[in-house]
């Protein structure tokens, strides 16, 4: 059987301050320093395009709704502890909301109680936070999205043989559900598949390699494997190279970018599933102007997802969500 890698990946970082619509202020003042309401945004990272794109999204919102954003993100999606040093000063700025992409959910819980003492507005984006405190979610259903990833997987291998998963974090609520859903998903449906190991790279593209690697050559009869984000599907694009694998392991992805099209393009990859980051952004921004306005919000809103391959990626329904 020719073996085959399905990867999914998405996600970013590199400790960047960027400002949309507020003459280049990086929000170091409080709230609104030019007259404008200010949303501080604090997310997973900025090194991946994935991140890139939702900043796009936030700052395209910004100038709709007339608002100052900053955009900041750790040079890690393993670097928690970054993350939360940003929240503290985001809020120590006290924005008119407050936006999060949280690494570890239980680490910013007591920094979600400061933002509620103070009546600033949370909008969780990307992964959720296990806090009411938030007033929406907005999200990819990403256990969804993950059991995409797993449907395809099984077809591609004939619904049988062994798969691996490369993950990016078991502390995000992104990170356990892109997990779990795709291994639910072949518990339920795929018996004849068997999942023999999960190890996190924290989405970095070097890490996810060497574990990508490793799996490979402790399972000599490997079929798959599945990365859940963009550093994590790249670093196993990277080792079926560098294994000399392409056509015996085969890798399918979590989000686009630059580097995984170009896998698809060229049969490393057999396909991904992408989220809709531009969106993203834009909905997370949007949803916090309503909400620093007291109106009503909807608790979740999903904003969707797409499988893409070699035969649909340059259909304009698909390609308008593939983010390079």
């Amino acid at each position: 059987m020719r073996r085959k890698i399905m990867a999914a990946a998405g996600a970013a970082a590199l400790a960047l301050s960027l400002s949309a619509c507020g003459g280049g202020s990086t929000g170091n003042e409080s709230g609104g320093g030019d007259g404008k309401p200010y949303v501080a945004i604090v997310s997973k990272g900025f090194q991946h395009q994935f991140w890139q794109a939702v900043k796009d999204g936030a700052e395209k919102a910004a100038k709709d709704y007339n608002v100052r954003i900053t955009f900041q993100g750790p040079d890690t999606e393993s670097n928690v502890a970054q993350q939360i040093e940003m929240l503290t000063s985001a809020l120590n700025k006290n924005p008119d909301a407050l936006a999060l992409a949280a690494l570890d959910s239980k680490a910013a819980a007591p920094l979600l109680e400061t933002a509620k003492s103070k009546d600033i507005p949370v909008v969780a984006f990307d992964s959720g936070v296990d806090s009411e405190i938030p007033v929406s979610t907005v999200a990819t259903d990403n256990k969804a999205a993950a059991a995409e990833a797993a449907k395809h997987m099984a077809k591609r291998i004939g619904g049988e043989g062994q798969v691996a998963i490369v993950a990016h974090d078991q502390t995000s609520k992104s990170g356990k559900h892109r997990r779990d859903g795709f291994v639910n998903w072949m518990k339920k449906n795929a018996p004849g598949i068997e999942i023999v190991d999960i190890q996190y790279g924290g989405g970095d593209q070097l890490k996810s390699t060497d574990l990508a690697k490793a799996m490979i050559q402790a399972n000599p009869k490997l079929d798959g494997l599945y990365g859940t984000n963009e550093g994590s599907a790249i670093g196993i694009v990277n080792a079926v190279q560098e294994l000399g694998m392409k056509g015996d392991v085969t890798v399918v992805g979590f989000d686009s970018g630059k580097a995984q099209l170009k896998a698809i393009r060229s049969g490393l990859m057999a396909g991904a599933v992408t989220q809709n980051p531009i969106g993203i952004g834009y909905k997370t921004v949007e949803t916090a102007v309503k909400a620093m306005k007291g109106k009503d919000v909807k608790q979740t809103i999903d904003t969707g997802y797409y499988w893409y391959d070699k035969e649909n990626m340059d259909k304009p329904k698909i390609a308008e969500n593939l983010y390079k």
